[in-house]
């Protein structure tokens, strides 16, 4: 028997050979295949995991935002009653001075223009801050991947505080500025209206119309949020340390989100949504009680209802307190939640999320 198996195996033994040769070849490229497999599996859960992080991390990001928003809005409303302060004229008014009608015309310029200053400030303000603190956001991440392997933060606690800082220029020359050419912008639209001439609702929303046109040609709205950057280098130009150029970074780099061709979209949605809402907030005052001889129309007819200017002056000149209300109202609620600016603060943190290696 076994000379026979023996004679059998010389007979066949390169076939033998070969055979073995390819099961154990199959036998390493399966432990090849299955350790790759593996590789490729935790990769890929490491992959899921960080993604998970920095979605957490960005979530929390605007839940920040957010707050700050709320925060930075009683600051910016009692800027804007500073500057244009209506009520010291509404207290001349009733002691029946003799230039009465000059007071009411300033009044009427007044009202119209911090209300209208209150809606370009607000939305500034909301999608500024949501891109400095993805920015920041962004890098805070990078140094917590880095952990202990970074002796060099990218956005260390001090650059941090002088880089937000600049949200100042948007509460002060900012909007000094912006107050300025929205004034200049009321004055040519309604300076001429009689007090005495009646005006409906869709000629109010005519007026806002021509007055957002010419505010809005003026010049690039993004410059009443941050300082000129000539006048920024050279308050800096003396002794420049490693904050400052940090900071400067960052500040150019904040520039280059506000040049974006997304950001006028992203802002020209959030004052679409404003002016909306002031629309909306007028109109309740529009809806006549029956019988009213002043209004002229049935309760139900908004658009033929017509109001003296003298009555919506008033009017107006109250709706900084709803725009710029301490607890978020409509208008506020609507810019936080605002699909298109979560998705530009998404394309921002991304940006300065990713290593840069990974960028190029």
């Amino acid at each position: 028997m076994f000379p026979s198996v023996w004679n059998f195996i010389k007979r066949h033994k390169k076939k033998f050979i070969f055979s073995g040769a390819a099961l154990g070849g199959v036998y390493l490229l399966g432990k090849y295949a299955q350790k790759k497999i593996l590789e490729i599996q935790e990769k890929e859960a490491g992959e899921f995991m960080a993604q998970a992080r920095r979605q957490l991390h960005f979530e929390s990001n605007q839940r920040t935002c957010n707050m700050t928003v709320l925060s930075m809005l009683p600051p910016l409303r009692e800027a804007i009653i500073t500057q244009l302060d209506s009520e010291s004229l509404t207290d001349l008014l009733k002691t029946r001075p003799a230039n009465k009608l000059d007071i009411w015309e300033d009044l009427k310029l007044i009202s119209f223009t911090r209300t209208i200053v209150a809606i370009y400030s607000t939305c500034m303000l909301v999608v500024l801050l949501r891109v400095q603190l993805n920015v920041i956001g962004g890098y805070l991440y990078l140094d917590t991947c880095a952990g202990k392997d970074s002796t060099t933060p990218l956005a260390p606690p001090d650059v941090q505080q002088q880089y937000l800082s600049s949200i100042q220029h948007l509460l002060g020359d900012g909007l000094i500025e912006l107050m300025t050419v929205v004034k200049k912008a009321v004055q040519n639209s309604l300076g001429s209206l009689s007090l005495k001439q009646t005006l409906s609702l869709p000629d109010l929303e005519q007026q806002l119309m021509w007055i957002r046109a010419e505010v809005e040609s003026e010049c690039r709205l993004s410059r009443y949020m941050m300082a000129d950057e000539e006048n920024a280098l050279a308050e800096q130009a003396c002794g420049l340390t490693e904050k400052d150029v940090t900071t400067i970074r960052l500040m150019d780099e904040t520039r280059d989100m506000l040049d974006s061709p997304d950001f006028p979209a992203v802002l020209s949605t959030c004052l679409n949504r404003g002016f909306s809402c002031l629309l909306d907030n007028l109109a309740e005052f529009f809806r006549p009680p029956p019988s009213d001889p002043v209004y002229g129309a049935a309760p139900d007819s908004l658009s033929g209802t017509r109001l003296p200017l003298a009555k919506i002056i008033p009017i107006v000149n109250g709706q900084i307190n709803s725009i710029c209300s301490d607890t978020p109202g409509h208008f506020l609620q609507d810019l936080l939640t605002n699909d298109q600016v979560r998705e530009f603060a998404a394309n921002v943190y991304e940006t300065f999320s990713t290593p840069q290696e990974l960028q190029k």
